[in-house]
């Protein structure tokens, strides 16, 4: 299957997921929120400068704020590569409709070699879950950035509301 091919099937997959879960937003408009979530995500970690990948695990627990659209909570990051990358930091999160997550979280980077030469990071990333009871499961693409590098995750979160 060529590349083209492939592009347009996963747009038209998106597309139909999207669209679907849009209008059962209509009949079920009286969602039960969650006050909490405790996520956890597998990615596949792309640094852009050093061209490697390395395995990622991400861990957030988010409050949502009086049941609205908002959360806000605490997140970190652990990347497996040659430098041991962990990434804490503040989690704000937003909720536009039923499935689809999009959190911002500013916070602080250090290798495990060199623990108090601490950076600034920046995470920006997207979910987009499929209910199962108090869980929910989909696809997660995150986009990084620290002084040294930037990295791209493409994974899978699982989240768990209580």
């Amino acid at each position: 299957m060529n590349y083209n091919i492939k592009c347009k099937t996963l747009l038209v997959i998106l597309f139909g997921v999207f669209t679907t879960n849009i209008n059962a937003q209509k009949e079920h408009h009286n969602h039960d929120h969650h006050k909490y979530e405790l996520g956890l995500a597998n990615t596949s970690v792309y640094f852009v400068k050093e061209k490697e990948v390395a395995y990622g695990l991400h861990l957030h627990l988010i409050r949502n704020i009086n049941h609205s659209k908002f959360g806000l909570g605490i997140g970190y990051e652990r990347i497996f590569d040659k430098h041991k990358h962990n990434i804490l930091g503040l989690v704000t999160s937003y909720n536009p409709f039923r499935g689809l997550h999009i959190s911002l979280s500013p916070g602080a980077t250090f290798e495990d070699h060199e623990p108090s030469a601490i950076k600034f990071a920046f995470h920006a990333e997207t979910v987009y879950g499929f209910n199962v009871g108090d869980f929910h499961l989909g696809p997660i693409f995150e986009f990084a950035y620290d002084p040294d590098d930037y990295h791209i995750s493409f994974g899978l979160h699982i989240g768990y509301g209580f």
